[in-house]
């Protein structure tokens, strides 16, 4: 490991396949914990390249359970995080919409790393338990469509990487590669990026992973989701080829607010807010949630343009459809730990 951090801090990129051989490393739990802490600084000064982040993704992709999910088309809207805006948990709510309009979700999320409440914590304070089994994920996926999967519990090799990321405090290239390391075999995928000098590169990797059609955002404001707060940088993934285009919330027939105007807190209040837009209560969170729903829809196929996208969304949300979903996952979650407790 010495070797790679020597080069990278000497501002060399890796290749990809001493990408993977350092990947290898950093997941080995013989190698000295300071070492992977030093790597994980050192690529972050350096900054990662398409090759880097697809060898470790591909990497840990390999050490993931095996789920064994039916054959399916599959989506994650997973961003990255790490945007430091502290929204509310735009793309955990937007699962549910997606989820109501059709698109079958397998959502990887895992605990606040960098902001107030991840993914799993809002869940969690929604009364949709985390911890339970991977086989059960897989029934609740093909029950109602809808999945969401914790990353310690299918990444079984990230135990220490976990310790490495909370001792450095602040985004790694494990920020950039969550997205991507889902175990389930995804098709589409809509994930966000707050870094926007690296919004093609991101699109790149999704095309090293073979994603059949994906897009990639760098919101208005350095969010990591789509913002009304402007103009959008988004790259499409389509067939092999990457498309960029840029995207305002009038071109969507919406209104601009300021990021300040979507601000999350911890997760029992982002879990309120979360309830408030499923129960169709218009604001800019509300607004927020059907734009990125409508991209992701549009990155689904389901949809030909993004502006129908944010119709469907909207629609997912007033016919009560997304709410629905929640509540199914509430009920499932209970019954699952019930059983497991049982057992």
């Amino acid at each position: 490991m010495r070797e790679f951090i020597g080069k990278v801090e000497m501002h060399e990129h890796l290749l990809y396949d001493e990408m993977v051989e350092a990947s290898l490393l950093l997941l080995n739990d013989k190698t000295d914990f300071q070492q992977i802490v030093d790597f994980l600084v050192a690529l972050s000064k350096k900054g990662e390249t398409a090759n880097e982040v697809a060898a470790l993704a591909t990497v840990m992709k390999s050490f993931a359970i095996k789920l064994n999910e039916p054959a399916g088309n599959y989506m994650d809207n997973c961003g990255t995080g790490g945007d430091g805006v502290n929204s509310f948990n735009i793309s955990t709510t937007s699962a549910f919409v997606l989820a109501g309009a059709g698109v079958t979700i397998a959502k990887h999320g895992n605990r606040k790393i960098s902001s107030a409440a991840g993914s799993s914590d809002v869940l969690e304070a929604l009364g949709i338990h985390t911890s339970i089994w991977p086989d059960a994920s897989i029934d609740l996926l093909k029950q109602e469509g809808l999945t969401f999967l914790y990353a310690p519990n299918v990444h079984p090799k990230l135990k220490r990487i976990s310790l490495a990321r909370k001792q450095i405090g602040k985004p790694t290239i494990f920020n950039i590669v969550g997205p991507l390391t889902n175990p389930v075999s995804l098709t589409t995928q809509y994930t966000g990026i707050n870094r926007i000098d690296f919004t093609m590169e991101y699109g790149e990797v999704l095309r090293l992973l073979g994603r059949d059609r994906a897009i990639v955002v760098c919101g208005a404001g350095g969010m990591d989701e789509a913002s009304l707060a402007g103009k959008n940088k988004l790259v499409l993934v389509e067939k092999g080829d990457l498309i960029p285009f840029t995207l305002t919330p009038d071109e969507v027939g919406l209104s601009a607010a300021p990021v300040s105007a979507i601000r999350g807190g911890d997760s029992v209040a982002n879990a309120k807010i979360m309830r408030k837009v499923l129960n169709g209560e218009r604001s800019p969170y509300f607004d927020t949630v059907i734009f990125n729903s409508g991209i992701g829809l549009f990155a689904s196929g389901i949809v030909s343009s993004i502006p129908e996208g944010v119709k469907l969304a909207t629609d997912s949300i007033l016919s009560g459809k997304a709410l629905e979903k929640l509540e199914a996952v509430i009920n499932f979650s209970k019954r699952a730990i019930g059983q497991e407790v049982v057992s």
